[in-house]
């Protein structure tokens, strides 16, 4: 199983470092394609990619392959004002994919685990976190190009290492505070992956064995709630319809002050 140190919200702040990847281990998935990152799949895989469309996922989320390959500025465009303020903050601290393997309970998973660092003012999310309003988009390194995207995810409450699922309170939402042991995790669908990929290969660095952040890929992971532009609107002077109601986590963003 893998695991990580945890750190509060406020010292990942303070770090403004982008987060350790989680090794993935060995995936028992075959290639639908030829690998993209080798000579003899380059035309098949690019191919592939135009014919691709958006399909379903269980529970509601949407697959978003009409995207694969797609390149350029990872982080989305601003919704309203306040979604680049240092506060409140989506941090990811892990993710990465786990099997279990036959001989153990429980079924393979890509998981993202994330803080919210709200500042000095508490933030409270109806349950579900982010119902249906999660995205999550993987990009390779280096200009490679989505490799994994999914829409309408929802957002898991947990708490300590142990990932153990939070209950929802009686009133019905979560509070998010700059000293509690919440987390948020959120599981990546085998459906969301590009033709060529596997849940090992999109957290590959390339090369491997590399000191260079920018040889690994990158993640984005965004959650939007009406919650959120009402607690921006709180501390601002702009009117709640030109405040942005998403969270948006990168986990390397090159010229991240410039952003």
């Amino acid at each position: 199983m893998f695991r990580t140190g945890r750190l509060s919200p406020r010292s990942w702040l303070l770090l403004g470092l982008p987060p350790l990847l989680l090794l993935a281990v060995l995936n028992p998935y075959p290639y639908p394609y030829p690998a993209p990152w080798s000579e003899a799949g380059q035309g098949s895989w690019q191919g592939a990619l135009r014919d691709l469309k958006d399909t379903a996922l269980p529970g509601g989320a949407t697959a978003a392959l009409s995207g694969c390959g797609a390149r350029g500025p990872v982080r989305p465009e601003p919704r309203g004002a306040g979604e680049r303020d240092a506060l409140p903050q989506l941090v990811v601290s892990s993710y990465g994919y786990y099997d279990p393997g036959p001989r153990k309970s429980g079924h393979p998973r890509f998981t993202i685990t994330a803080h919210i660092a709200p500042g000095d003012r508490t933030l409270a999310l109806p349950a579900p976190v982010g119902e249906h309003r999660v995205t999550v988009d993987m990009y390779g390194p280096r200009g490679e190009g989505r490799t994994a995207s999914a829409r309408g995810l929802t957002a898991d409450v947990v708490v300590g290492i142990t990932g153990k699922r939070v209950k929802t309170p009686k009133s019905g939402e979560f509070r998010f505070t700059p000293d509690n042991d919440l987390t948020l995790q959120v599981e990546l669908p085998a459906g969301a992956l590009c033709p060529g990929y596997t849940f090992t290969k999109i957290t590959q660095c390339s090369p491997e064995r590399t000191n260079n952040v920018e040889d690994c890929p990158v993640m984005v992971l965004t959650l939007s709630d009406p919650a959120i532009r009402a607690h921006r609107a709180g501390e601002r002077s702009e009117s709640p319809s030109a405040v942005s109601d998403r969270l948006v986590a990168v986990t390397y963003e090159p010229n991240v002050t410039d952003t």
